[in-house]
């Protein structure tokens, strides 16, 4: 497995996990490379160091945990990190959050939103697509809901 830091032309940084670099190159040649904050086509590899994997055979280190709600930090951005690169983890961590807690409806968006909201479904956090019509009419209904980015509608790279 071979990791990449890269970066599109707007700046914003993020790390791509290839087979190989032949299989970067092949993905980045068919547009299928692109930067998961604005969706750029045009990446560049930045220099990084490489990964040696030391520990096989050793039990992994527990994965840290973050309390989103208590902590206004994010565990991804170095404390001497632009604050640039702070606020694009803050939002990638935001990103993850919402995908990992969220059933995605698709374009049932509006109406399972009203559904939860009557009370003809379970209540549960739901995500999906909506036209901005049918974002208002939930809101003018007292339904409360939130555009988010872009980010949620593709793959996290």
């Amino acid at each position: 497995m071979k990791v990449l830091d890269l970066q599109c032309r707007q700046g914003h940084s993020f790390e791509g996990w290839f087979g190989s670099q032949d299989d970067y190159d092949a993905q980045r040649a068919r547009g299928l490379v692109t930067c998961p904050m604005c969706h750029d086509g045009e990446i560049t590899k930045l220099l990084s160091a490489p990964r040696l994997n030391l520990g096989h055979g050793t039990k992994p280190a527990e994965p840290a945990t973050v309390d989103a709600a208590a902590s206004p930090t994010v565990e991804t951005a170095p404390a001497d990190a632009t604050p640039v690169v702070q606020m694009q983890a803050a939002l990638m961590h935001m990103v993850r959050h919402v995908m990992a807690n969220t059933e995605d409806v698709g374009k049932q968006f509006a109406e399972e939103a009203r559904k939860i909201h009557y009370g003809e479904r379970e209540e549960r956090n739901i995500r999906g697509s909506a036209t901005r019509e049918e974002t208002e009419a939930l809101l003018d209904e007292g339904i409360e809901v939130m555009p988010l980015p872009g980010l949620l509608k593709e793959t996290l790279q």
